[in-house]
């Protein structure tokens, strides 16, 4: 059977090399950052070009299943994957890693989405509840945080943000995993006192949340984006293993 991954995570990257040699894997990735971590197997790169372009490139493809292993947040692609898939009978199921969940200790401040997370703090930061805030959501996601206090944001992302809004003093430039001590010099050296990070799940980047819980400080925490209806979601690779080998 020829498997599609949308990938761009660890957790793609462990599904291509768990299914290669049972079934014939191809892995897409989507081309946002400049230097991904590339999977086993046959790979390509870069966007389908919405709706039509997914269904032309799976019918030209032979592809017989598709497994969405992508980012929590790529909200998109797995939007269009569902509905795509559903409309050409092809077999689709969605990989993600389970959420993070606070425990005792944790300060954390819910916000709806990103837009949400940035009046949050914008309004910590006017209202003396907070100094400087750590960025941990990606380069793409700095624009909402525009219009905060001028110098009051650190941002770590992977690649350079083609744009750097007034607000950001510093951009730090990393790709996790991150160690706990890794983490904890970070908060040391951006002086914030209120981190933002979406609830992307894993362990990857998981200490960041022990040392902000370590310092006390609050985590904004964006909640992810709901899933299609109806969309078979599992919670591991040896699940999506499975379940390409009883569709297949």
């Amino acid at each position: 059977m020829r498997v599609l991954i949308l990938g761009g995570t660890g957790e793609a990257r462990q599904l291509a090399a768990a299914l290669v040699g049972r079934h014939a894997v191809v892995s897409s990735l989507a081309g946002r950052v400049r230097e991904p971590l590339v999977p086993v197997g046959e790979v390509r790169s870069g966007g389908f070009g919405g709706a039509s372009g997914f269904a032309a490139h799976l019918r030209e493809d032979r592809i017989e299943a598709v497994i969405d292993a992508t980012h929590p947040f790529a909200a998109t692609m797995t939007a269009t994957a569902a509905r795509v898939t559903g409309g050409l009978g092809v077999p689709f199921a969605r990989l993600q890693r389970p959420e993070w969940e606070p425990v005792p200790g944790d300060k954390w401040l819910d916000a709806p989405d990103v837009a949400g997370a940035a009046r949050i703090v914008d309004g910590l930061l006017r209202g003396g509840g907070a100094t400087r805030a750590l960025l941990t959501v990606g380069r793409q996601e700095l624009a909402a945080f525009e219009d905060l206090p001028r110098g009051t944001v650190v941002a770590r992302t992977i690649d350079a943000p083609a744009v750097v809004p007034a607000s950001v003093r510093e951009v730090i430039l990393a790709r996790g995993p991150f160690t706990l001590g890794e983490e904890r010099a970070t908060l040391e050296r951006s002086g914030a006192d209120v981190l933002v990070s979406k609830n992307s799940g894993g362990a990857a980047t998981a200490a960041k949340l022990v040392a902000a819980r370590e310092r006390g400080i609050p985590v904004v925490m964006v909640g992810r984006p709901a899933l299609p209806g109806g969309v078979t979601v599992m919670t591991s690779v040896a699940e999506a293993v499975a379940w390409a080998d009883h569709v297949g």
